[in-house]
């Protein structure tokens, strides 16, 4: 009788206990301390650019918590913004730059962060938080950050460069690469006018987009993200591209390198966020906080070789000195004063921009 009734309780106790747990995590939500174990994997959906994580980061998160990723990549802004403008395809994490958030975020295409879900925002630098393109970031937290500049082949030069008037010097013709990037590019273009790249004059756009077809010539293609490969293969003598782009490419061919233009250049902040109808939100949420972890914030940024947010990362001397020191990562206050971010624009600048660059498309005859 006695055993019984303790048997009785036991089984009401262990009822109790699992109604406690049950009520303590949300549906789906990662147990504390990883998912790892049994049952079936918990799904993850990642759109991202290419060559832009460890894959070992990917390896390690689905191991600790349980996951299966499944990681698509994009080579432009442009890319990424229409598939999610045409509608979610399922995607749990994409990876915008700073002014498409804010566009994407205005137009209902982000779920808002539970930051309670992301106690590792401690770790970032107060720098990049709160930033205008996203006020308490209510959408996103930063990934990476660094420069578009210049990526050039030594030998071909003759030595180093530090200008922009490099990319349309007519003894390079037929060798000059730029992004395939609207906005990118033609800030670029503007910046070296003296104009600003986030410019809402229809006479400066025109004198940009006059500029570029003037020095056509030049222009041997427009690269998505790929400019690099361009420089590694010999096809391309300089490339306008993103920074860690190159001091990846250049682990491969010491006579690669990278400047930042003395007249200035973009300073653009990649962004984790959640679109719209993420089927698997709590997950994503668990690896947003898991990249925000330091060890795993500089694991990334030693690998892609770009600048991290991650202020604990630095301070714990778990980024490489190397890097670290490499001015065209982490430029000198000097450098970084000229540097600019690119911003949303209206619909009707937009617009603008639009046809400058098809006529400039269209008169180069690169695709």
């Amino acid at each position: 009788m006695e055993f019984g009734v303790m048997r009785r309780l036991s089984q009401v106790l262990s009822y109790v206990v699992l109604f406690v747990v049950a009520a303590l995590l949300p549906l789906g939500c990662t147990p504390p301390g990883g998912g790892g174990g049994g049952g079936a994997p918990q799904a993850l959906s990642i759109y991202n650019w290419s060559t832009y994580i460890d894959p070992q980061v990917l390896k390690d998160f689905e191991q600790k918590f349980n996951a299966k990723i499944t990681y698509d990549t994009f080579d432009s802004p442009d890319t990424l913004y229409a598939k999610l403008k045409a509608g979610n395809p399922g995607y749990d994490i994409v990876v915008p730059p700073d002014y498409l958030v804010e566009r994407m975020g205005k137009e209902g295409l982000l779920e808002p962060l539970d930051q309670t879900k992301l106690p590792n925002m401690a770790n970032l630098d107060p720098v990049f938080l709160d930033p205008p393109y996203d006020p308490g970031n209510k959408y996103s937290v930063p990934y990476q950050w660094g420069t578009q500049g210049i990526g050039y082949n030594q030998e071909k030069t003759g030595g180093p460069i530090d200008s922009m008037a490099a990319m349309f010097d007519p003894k390079y013709k037929g060798k000059v690469a730029w992004l395939d990037e609207m906005r990118a590019t033609m800030g670029a273009v503007l910046l070296y006018l003296g104009y600003s790249p986030n410019t809402e004059d229809a006479k400066e756009i025109t004198a940009a987009k006059d500029f570029m077809i003037k020095h056509k010539d030049t222009i041997g293609a427009f690269a998505g993200d790929d400019g690099q490969n361009l420089l590694i293969q010999g096809d391309m003598d300089l490339v306008y591209e993103y920074s860690g782009d190159i001091f990846q490419a250049g682990t491969e061919d010491p006579n690669l390198k990278y400047v930042i233009p003395k007249e200035g250049a973009i300073l653009w902040t990649d962004n984790l966020v959640i679109p719209k109808g993420a089927p698997h939100k709590a997950t994503a949420e668990a690896f947003i906080n898991y990249v925000l972890e330091p060890k795993v914030g500089a694991q990334i940024s030693n690998f892609i070789h770009y600048g991290s947010p991650n202020l604990a990362a630095r301070e714990q001397g778990l980024i490489t000195k190397e890097d670290l020191e490499n001015p065209g990562i982490y430029p000198p206050p000097e450098t970084f004063a000229k540097l600019q971010f690119i911003q949303e624009v209206p619909p009707e600048v937009r617009k603008l921009y639009d046809q400058a660059w098809t006529a400039i498309k269209v008169a180069v005859g690169k695709g």
